[in-house]
């Protein structure tokens, strides 16, 4: 099934289904039924079907990353000396197994490959990071760092 199939088969309820989910996951069903005017069942039912589906891919505790102690929020632009297949998977497989890596993306429109947010204590573990892991990952060409001002939000995708 293609994704706009999937999404043209997500109504107004599922939609508000989504968003109560993600603004907090551990709503029982009786709760969500109650808010989205349906009885248990039938709500159970949709929300299965969002998770069969892969709309909904999981349930997870938001944390504060400043009360954890990493307040540094960094984003580092990484460059790969060739563009393989075997090159790139192997940089997508070492960078995921550093704790200190929020996310990954492969981009396009810059001159890097690759977009990683990072968290970190401070200034000296963000050297320790780059320096003793992250540039000793082969292929890894250049580095460009950015460092987060502050977080203005982020959110999942809802439809609407």
């Amino acid at each position: 099934m293609s994704n706009f199939e999937t999404s043209a088969a997500i109504d107004e309820t599922d939609q508000h289904l989504l968003r109560l989910l993600q603004t907090d996951a551990r709503m029982s069903i009786t709760e969500l039924a109650e808010r989205v005017n349906l009885s248990a069942t039938p709500c159970a039912r949709r929300v299965k079907r969002l998770e069969d589906n892969g709309i909904i891919t999981g349930y997870h505790a938001q944390t504060d990353a400043q009360k954890l102690g990493y307040p540094l929020a960094v984003f580092i632009a990484v460059s790969m000396d060739r563009h393989t297949a075997e090159r790139f998977e192997q940089f997508e497989q070492k960078v995921q197994s550093f704790d200190e890596v929020v996310s990954c993306s492969i981009v396009t429109g810059r001159t890097e490959d690759y977009l990683i947010k990072v968290r970190v204590r401070d200034m000296a573990h963000y050297e320790e990071f780059l320096l003793h892991r992250l540039n000793r990952i082969e292929g890894v060409a250049q580095v460009h760092t950015s460092f987060e001002l502050r977080e203005v939000f982020s959110r999942s995708i809802v439809s609407t």
